[in-house]
């Protein structure tokens, strides 16, 4: 989620539970949210104290994480041990390579001979070499070793680089690498998707890297060199919206040339006699002087030879030129070749290593420039074999990816060391297959794997490439008829995947999962899936022993699938149950009936088709004699959907269960205190005759739980705080009683919630001991245990004694039937189903609604609206109600950011549907004209457009009447050339009504355009990502009426979508965490330590580049600034946006948060220039996004418009100023502090201009919100008295000036006036409190004071004491720490 507060989960501020654990967007933080929500709720300060001192939630929920259980911190303890175990000192090695002096080489012990390899391989002097062995005297090092392995290997030896001989896999390599080198500043592989390569931009407005401050300087003290002159576009109020600026050209990219041609030669493969001197294979080139030459790999290396075009004769020339190496003979041959090869290893060795490294998972641009396409033997080689004879180390064979998938679960997991190993290989393995999986795809949809099953119709058809098993998402032998054929066959591989991921990640030894990647691809859903060893020599029936194949008629279960499925009950919420099979007979089954267990040749247990992991979503399923909750059936539910697969996201599950888990805690407690009480009065008849009385009236109250007792989320929250007051207001003995059952109670959940987590194995067994175990033991009087009986009851646990609650996923499923015994079980399971969709409804979506309002959610584009949907488990079919909700709040106004975005993914989303069936009826000649006609039937204004037919249409339609089998993408028909603009919109209508259940008012997309305030560059991105589509960069004129906007040669490409698994690092995350908390504590440095090692891990596990290291390095910068180091907050920060830009997108809303964070500590450096190119940047991206409308630009313009005012461009900073002004009014409310703060710095610029009227206006009106907002006695508001007399003081010296000139003329005697250009010093303080960071002067005293503080109250809280001192203690710290809000 894009939000202020994204690095720091936690500090959210409200005391809302639910809220907390989604903020951080991973699971794991659970673990603390179940303590955290005791706790900040129990203080009882609301939501308004914690905004305004910026920390109240913070404060506890940090504390609770260090008392919330032993078992987290034990944990971080002996994490902390083991990881100093693994950091072993480097050390230093000399390297001797041929022809270059020895340098030296700083290596760590854990690192691999081969990483040498690498390292010598990307050096600038010793790059052009890829065949050699390291020799440490004399002996020859082996590859895959590690260097603390090797004897005598120590600081200071001597490791010489020794030439190898060639063979032809070695010979190959050579080549591939000679061609990287000379293609590595040649942007066209990220233009096209290959080989993990993405754009990066950053280095375009830093002016290279931004760690050699020193050399500008000088330019940052001259303010008059600096133009600050905006492109027009950029300033506010501008309707231009241009495309080409999103990919400014770069020079470097233009690089010279070293070689016009170099591919292989057509006298391939040598023949035998050639082959018995040492030929391996023969190469082309053509130099930049026009020479042409043949050239033999050799064993001993590459020769020229004296073959041409037309006449093969392999002797060498004269001169030969033998060198080992093909760079050094191109250098004798060609001194042009020299000469620029030089030149680029240069500029290649200058670029951030950030903008080289592959990312592991492959990011496409959706816009590319008009590419020269040029001859590369390399790719050539590459689209005709299937590349997989040399790319592995394996030679000669494919690699096996089930075996590869289910080895690196294998591994052990005992210490951190291990779980490193175990997790990295897993990562590996996981980027390995989606990318394979994702070639095999587009593969078989192109028509270039044969199926296992041709003689069937297209759709059935079947494929196995490269070990990998594809399947089209049809709906094959009406499999899938009862549950909507096609639309459900197009459903169900996301609901596996998803199921897939859940499993993977509760990751129980023994249960394997099948490497699963879904790729949507020219119109089609194909499933990639790793193949289990056995499954094809077998027929289904007989390998299945657990599950059912035909959707619960025939069933059958199995122990060992029991014992291990049992292990993922607790975390996945799955109730163990019983089915009926054709026999009438009972079958015991852990999960839903499709899940089918299959034993592998390879003795392994694996389960598949999880589809239904999650239970079903009952708002779209209509069930005959079965009602929704009456909130529900107001907002029309149930409704029919397109497939009966609608089920609830886990996200959804898991907040459910929370907020059961409050209302079964606050039932507990306030019946006990009313026993406690009636105790007290020693009546005992009363108390007898009363208990039962007053247990009753909660049980009504749960029954129907959403509607009476949670509106929404908040009071739920709201009222366990009255609960807790009520029970100091009781007679003192009944809060121990309380704090005891809070204490026991909150163990079994927190155990279950590390459960889900720290997916370590052995926590779990002993989570079900303590869960029964320990909650009957201060129950031991049978009054608290009835009460616990009665809050089990009404929260629907399905154990009696303590709060356990699971879902049965087979309840509605048609075709399932249930023993008679379970009857009144299910009963109970179908209240609870009603009760989790009436949740959705009721809690989470209002919940969604007020994150948006208190800004506290930001989504900015479709993706991260529906990222902030999906946190808080709320399915995009929700969409339509969402948008309904937006417009029937009363602060409908300030939603509006919200509602747009919402409108244009609903617009794009029923356009991607459409466009999908589209696809699927045009053949390949025609895909571009298609493409091209679709987008202007949904972009452009111009009415009636017309597809233009390839020439050759007819030609190709003769051939193919003959052929009956065609590949999938080979329909013959013109269908899609008849689609028109108002078709195209009229489907799109029908669309969001059929399926989001919203009424869309738009013929056209110039009325959609004027009624929802959308752009048509920000509809054009959206589906471009959301379709693959790959355009032409130009400006595209979408309002002509005369002619369309796209032509067939603006479509550049089709791109695959993909879905996969992604794994990740949970012991990195661990320590992201507990770095957090200790940030949020005020332990600055002990945070930054902790979080430089969850760098650490991070690095070890996913390599360089991924998103969570981008987090990582965000937080880093972000320290170091706080804590003034600024050269390494700017250093951290560039990689955090070069990170960005290559792995989420160079115009991702993330991306443009890391620019405006960027541009601040360039600002603090010193280096003005560059924080303006880098926000104007920001804007830009954020102007093609999302528009100008949005509570974000308001942020971006205020810092903008500071650093203007501090370059003295006093009429620009307004424009920006007041635009920032307007926008905060709106979003904020004109009485919020946020425009107090806005009409502050649009004064202090109007003081500058000297035009003090304006100023003293805009001051008093921030003056006023103070005033109201904070009262007298608040420092804002006295500061900004202060700052209305100066201005008083000011205009009035101004005024009697003025009046002396009029009254003397010329010769009056003017009193010099203060015209002040504002400082540094100042400007960077705003620039500092508009971002939300705090610094609070404090000297080392009171730092130890502050230290020995927060000590003594962790003491006394474990001591048991944490109730009372909650109340208090947070608001004693709030304003002596950086705050980082």
């Amino acid at each position: 989620m894009v939000s202020k507060t994204d690095e720091i989960p936690a500090s959210v501020p409200n005391c809302n539970a639910v809220d907390l654990a989604e903020e951080g967007g991973e699971t794991p933080d659970s673990k603390e949210t179940t303590t955290s929500v005791k706790d900040p709720c129990a203080c009882g300060h609301g939501a308004d104290t914690a905004v305004m001192n910026g920390n109240g939630a913070q404060e506890d929920e940090a504390e609770s994480k260090q008392d919330g259980g032993g078992d987290t911190d034990g944990g971080d303890e002996s994490n902390e041990q083991e990881v100093i175990v693994i950091q072993d000192t480097g050390f230093t090695v000399k390297i001797q390579a041929p022809g270059t002096e020895p340098f030296d080489l700083q290596v760590s012990p854990q690192e691999m001979v081969q990483e040498i390899h690498q390292v010598l391989m990307d050096r600038e002097d010793t790059c052009h070499r890829t065949c050699f062995s390291l020799q440490l005297d004399g002996n020859v090092l082996d590859n895959f070793a590690e260097l603390k392995s090797i004897e005598g290997l120590q600081e200071g030896s001597l490791l010489k680089v020794v030439e190898e001989p060639y063979t032809v896999r070695e010979a190959r390599i050579h080549v591939r690498h000679i061609r990287d080198l000379l293609k590595s500043l040649d942007p066209s592989d990220s233009y096209n998707g290959v080989d993990c390569n993405s754009l990066s931009f950053l280095s375009l407005f830093t002016d290279g890297d931004l760690g050699d401050s020193g050399k500008r300087k000088k330019k940052g003290s001259e303010l008059e060199q600096i133009d600050c002159t905006p492109p027009e576009h950029i300033l506010p109020g501008s309707k231009d919206r241009p495309l080409v600026p999103l990919q400014p050209q770069n020079k470097d990219w233009k690089p010279t040339l070293c070689l016009k041609v170099l591919t292989m030669s057509g006298w391939n493969p040598p023949p035998g006699n050639r082959k018995m001197h040492g030929d391996l294979m023969y190469l082309y080139m053509v130099t930049v002087e026009e020479r042409h030459i043949s050239i033999t790999a050799s064993t001993r290396g590459f020769y020229l030879n004296q073959s041409t075009t037309y006449t093969f004769n392999p002797k060498p020339a004269n001169p030969s030129f033998l060198s080992h190496s093909l760079v050094e003979l191109l250098s004798q041959v060609s001194p042009a070749f020299k000469k620029n090869f030089t030149a680029l290893q240069k500029k290649r060795v200058q670029r951030h290593p950030f903008e080289r490294i592959a990312t592991p998972f492959q990011v496409y641009s959706w816009t590319a420039p008009q590419m020269d396409h040029a001859m590369d033997c390399v790719r050539a080689e590459d689209a005709y074999t299937s590349r997989l004879g040399y790319e592995e180390h394996i030679p000669g064979q494919t690699r096996d990816w089930n075996e590869e998938l289910q080895t690196t679960r294998e591994l052990a997991r005992k210490n951190l060391p291990e779980r490193l190993l175990r997790e990295r290989a897993i990562f590996k393995v996981h980027s390995d297959f989606a990318a394979a999986a994702t070639r095999g795809a587009m593969a078989v949809i192109d028509g270039n794997v044969m199926a296992i099953n041709p003689g069937e119709e297209t759709r059935m058809q079947m494929f196995i490439w490269n070990n990998i098993f594809f399947s089209l998402g049809f709906d094959v032998r009406d499999h899938y008829r009862e549950l909507g054929g096609d639309a459900a066959a197009h459903a169900a591989p996301t609901n596996d995947l998803n199921g897939v991921r859940a499993y993977g990640a509760v990751d129980v030894e023994g249960l394997y999962t099948l490497g699963t990647v879904v790729v949507d691809y020219r119109g089609y859903r194909v499933t990639a899936q790793s193949i289990i060893p056995g499954i094809l020599e077998r027929e289904q029936e007989q390998s299945v022993i657990y599950g059912s194949i035909d959707f619960g008629k025939t069933v059958v279960s199995h122990t060992k699938y029991l014992e291990l499925l049992e292990k993922t009950s607790r975390p996945l919420k799955v109730q163990k149950h019983s089915v009926l099979n054709e026999k009438d007979e009972s079958v015991e089954l852990c999960s839903s009936v499709e899940c089918k267990g299959i034993i592998g040749n390879d003795g392994r247990h694996y389960i598949l088709d999880l589809l239904r992991t999650f239970p079903p979503d009952l708002n779209f399923l209509p069930v005959e004699g079965e009602d929704v909750a009456p909130e529900c059936v107001r907002q029309g539910f149930p409704r029919q959907h397109r497939h009966r697969l609608a089920c609830l996201r886990q996200d959804l599950i898991e907040a459910f269960v929370e907020h059961r888990y409050l209302l079964f805690m606050k039932m507990a407690a306030l019946q006990l205190m009313q026993q406690k009480a009636n105790k007290e009065n020693k009546v005992a008849a009363l108390t007898e005759t009363s208990s039962p009385a007053l247990e009753a009236p909660p049980a009504p109250l749960l029954t129907d739980t959403p509607e009476s007792s949670t509106d929404s989320s908040e009071t739920s929250t709201e009222t366990l705080t009255e609960s807790n007051a009520d029970a100091t207001a009781a007679p003192t003995e009944a809060a121990p009683k309380t704090a005891q059952l809070d204490g026991t109670h909150t163990t079994p959940t927190q155990e279950a919630a590390t459960t889900t987590t720290t997916t370590n194995g052995p926590s779990e067994p002993v989570a079900t001991a303590t869960q029964n175990g320990e909650c009957e033991s201060p129950l031991e009087d049978p009054k608290s245990r009835e009460v616990v009986l009665n809050a089990c009851k009404a929260v629907g646990s399905i154990s009696n004694t303590s709060f356990d609650i699971r879902f049965n996923p087979d309840i509605f499923s048609p075709g399932v039937r249930f023993p008679d015994d379970s009857v009144e079980d299910i009963q109970k399971q179908k209240q609870l189903l009603k009760d989790a969709a009436a949740f959705l409804v009721s809690c989470q979506i209002p919940s969604l609604v007020k994150d948006c309002l208190d800004h506290s959610a930001l989504p900015m584009d479709g993706a991260t609206l529906t990222e902030a949907l999906h946190q808080r488990g709320i399915n995009i079919r929700y969409l339509g109600n969402v948008l309904e909700f937006v417009d029937k709040t009363p602060a409908k106004a300030q939603l509006e950011h919200f509602y747009r975005i919402g409108i244009s993914e609903l617009i794009t989303r029923c356009a991607k549907h459409f466009f999908k069936t589209y696809l699927q009826g045009v053949e390949l000649s025609a895909l571009s004209a298609a493409v091209s006609h679709f987008l202007n039937c949904f972009l452009s204004s111009f009415a009636d457009a017309v597809a233009h037919l390839p020439t050759d249409e007819l030609v190709s339609r003769r051939k193919n009447r003959k052929r009956k089998n065609r590949v999938p993408g080979g329909g013959d028909n013109t269908a899609w050339a008849s689609l028109t603009p108002s078709e195209l919109w009229k489907s799109i209508v029908s669309e969001a009504q059929s399926y989001y259940h919203f009424t869309l008012y738009c013929e056209s997309v110039d009325l959609a355009v004027e009624k929802y305030g959308l752009q048509k560059i920000t509809l054009l991105r959206e589906i471009s990502i959301k379709a693959g589509i790959q355009i032409l960069i130009k400006e595209y004129n979408f309002d002509s009426r005369h002619k369309p906007a796209f032509t067939e040669e603006d479509i550049l490409n089709i791109f695959p979508v993909v879905k996969h698994v992604n794994p990740k690092a949970s012991d990195a995350f661990h320590f992201f965490q507990s770095g957090q908390a200790k940030v949020q504590q005020g332990f600055l440095k002990e945070g930054c330590e902790l979080i430089n090692e969850a760098l650490n891990l991070f690095n070890n596990v996913y390599g360089a580049m991924h998103v969570e290291i981008c987090a990582c390095l965000r937080l880093l910068a972000r320290l170091n600034y706080i804590m003034g180091d600024h050269a390494e907050a700017l250093s951290n920060q560039q990689k955090a946006v070069l990170m960005s830009e290559r792995v989420l997108g160079i115009e991702h809303p993330n991306t443009i948060q890391e620019y405006m964070h960027l541009a601040l500590y360039c600002f603090a450096n010193g280096q003005l220039s560059t924080a303006l190119k880098l926000l104007y940047r920001a804007r830009y991206l954020m102007l093609m996004v999302s528009g100008e409308d949005h509570p974000e630009m308001a942020l971006l313009d205020s810092n903008i418009g500071l650093v203007l005012h501090g370059v003295m461009e006093y009429d620009l900073s307004l424009r920006f100023l007041e635009n920032a002004l307007a926008i905060n009014s709106k979003y904020h409310g004109p009485r919020s502090l946020k425009v107090a703060l806005s009409h502050h710095l649009v004064a202090r610029v109007y003081e500058s201009k000297a035009e003090f009227r304006s100023a003293l206006q805009h001051e008093k009106e921030g003056y006023t919100i103070y005033k109201n907002q904070v009262g007298e006695a608040h420092e804002k508001t006295k500061e900004s008295s202060e700052y209305l007399k100066y201005l008083t003081q000011q205009a009035v010296a101004l005024q009697r000036t003025m009046n002396e000139i009029y009254k003397n003329g010329s010769n009056a005697s003017i009193m010099p006036l203060k015209f002040t250009a504002p400082s540094m010093a100042s400007v960077l303080e705003q620039l500092n409190i508009i971002n939300g960071i705090i610094f609070i002067p404090l000297s080392q005293k009171d730092l130890e004071n502050l230290k020995a503080e927060v000590q003594r109250r962790q003491q006394l809280q474990e001591a048991g004491r944490s109730d009372e001192l909650a109340e208090h203690s947070p608001l004693e710290l709030e304003d002596k720490i950086p705050i980082d809000d």
